[in-house]
């Protein structure tokens, strides 16, 4: 197999089973530094270099990538932090993640705002972190100095964003944002749900999950992502569709990318393993926007996930504190919408997916490598030579149930809390080093000029 660099090697991990590019094989993963030199048998003698061998029941998977992940700090840090969020990225296997530009205040919609939150997180980090800027109406003249000072791309929204320091896109603001963005052949990621549809939809009252969703219709996303596809077509700008949960506007996406427009799309672990028809009178820890939808619907995501469609999978991870969910009341209407699941993508997507009979290489493909290439992370994503060596060790067909005052998530809210789920994160790596949450945290600033 290939194999790059010299003979000093620092470390071999040997693996029986390993996801490469390649799928699933027994090899050892030869490590110098922080990067990985070679892949070779699971055999080969590598003199004076410290020696791992996984257990029979793991699997070596690529540290995940999470490119949708709201930290809220500074500004919100009761609700999440860049110390509580890496240690619980790093205890479910993600070493990269990338960090909106809203809860936090203030919002990451110019240079200083970004330098606000890379010195907020430079000495929290326990896995690697990079940033999204934010386009809003005010701050197009903003959006080249954000690219070229390091942001991955700029999110928008098309309705409100639930804070009012993040207000949204008209129509012709976001067609003069993407035209700017299209000039320095930057990426425009859009929260799609249209405004109109929802303000002529039922209002929501009370503790009546159906409620809810009637108040976020289907054809609010569908609209809302046609309109975006029109204007990427239009500008030729490159755009991402966040965490599709309407499967109406897959063959929207597929027409889209045989025209030639620049679209990708993303859905998230509560669309693939949570259901409407299951969530509790007043269960407001399973409320998100977009909602989630009925299963014949979910069925669709996944089949969308197979064909191609749909790109990856990341968490969407927006917690707050209880009291912002309303438990008290257990109104949906009021609550915050946010689900908290950084710790628990892996485990929660590989058990949907081990059940529709889904390979483990497509559920990492999905959460590792597609996450990777979508913001340019050239060296995560993968385990292959002269990538970094960020590494998870997983046990598949080991189980357990969901304990949300044990996780690494500040606020203990989560609708997985009680559930049972497949597939145990044992140990994670981050470049070369294992992540050691007692100790100094190590993660490293990232910036699309570095990548």
């Amino acid at each position: 197999m290939r194999k790059e660099g010299g003979n000093d090697h620092h470390l071999v991990i040997r693996a029986p089973r390993m996801v490469t590019p390649a799928g699933e094989t027994a090899a050892s993963v030869v490590v110098r530094g922080s990067r990985i030199v070679g892949i070779e048998s699971l055999h080969t003698a590598v003199p004076g270099a410290e020696q791992v061998h996984l257990a029979a029941d793991e699997v070596l998977l690529p540290g995940l990538v999470d490119s949708h992940v709201h930290v809220n700090d500074p500004g919100r840090t009761e609700w999440e932090g860049f110390t509580s969020a890496t240690k619980a990225a790093a205890a479910g296997g993600v070493t990269t993640l990338v960090d909106m530009p809203l809860n936090s205040l203030p919002p990451t919609v110019d240079v200083p705002a970004l330098e606000t939150k890379r010195r907020t997180a430079a000495e929290q980090a326990f896995v690697d972190v990079g940033f999204w800027g934010g386009a809003v109406p005010g701050n197009r003249a903003e959006l080249r100095a954000l690219h070229e000072a390091g942001v991955f791309g700029f999110k928008c929204f098309l309705l409100h964003s639930g804070v009012d320091e993040f207000p949204p896109l008209a129509s012709a603001e976001l067609e003069a944002a993407m035209g700017e963005i299209a000039s320095f052949d930057g990426l425009l990621i859009v929260h799609a749900e249209d405004h109109d549809t929802i303000d002529h939809a039922p209002a929501c009252r009370g503790t009546d999950y159906d409620g809810f969703l009637a108040s976020r219709p289907r054809e609010a996303e569908n609209r809302a992502v046609r309109r975006v596809v029109e204007l990427a077509e239009r500008t030729g700008c490159r755009v991402h569709i966040l965490h599709v949960s309407s499967a109406e506007v897959v063959p929207v996406l597929a027409r889209a990318r045989e025209h030639g427009v620049r679209v990708t799309a993303e859905t998230c672990p509560h669309y693939l393993a949570l259901t409407a028809e299951d969530v509790p009178a007043g269960a407001t820890q399973y409320k998100c926007c977009p909602p989630i939808r009925e299963r014949d619907n979910q069925d669709r995501l996944w089949e969308a996930l197979r064909d191609g469609v749909l790109d990856l999978v990341v968490t969407d991870h927006s917690p707050s504190t209880a009291d912002l969910k309303c438990f008290d009341s257990g109104d949906f209407g009021t609550a915050w919408g946010g689900i908290s699941s950084l710790q628990l993508g892996l485990p929660v997507v590989w058990t949907e997916a081990r059940r529709r009979g889904v390979a483990l290489p497509d559920v990492v493909r999905w959460m590792s490598e597609a996450p990777a290439a979508l913001v340019g992370l050239h060296r995560k994503g993968r385990i292959a030579p002269g990538y970094d060596a960020d590494l998870c060790v997983f046990a598949p067909d080991g189980e357990f149930v969901v304990d949300a005052t044990t996780l690494h998530h500040r606020n203990a809210i989560t609708p997985y809390d009680g559930r049972r789920l497949a597939g145990v994160v044992r140990r994670t790596w981050l470049r070369g080093e294992p992540v050691d949450l007692a100790a100094s945290p190590r993660g490293r600033l990232l910036t699309r000029v570095d990548a």
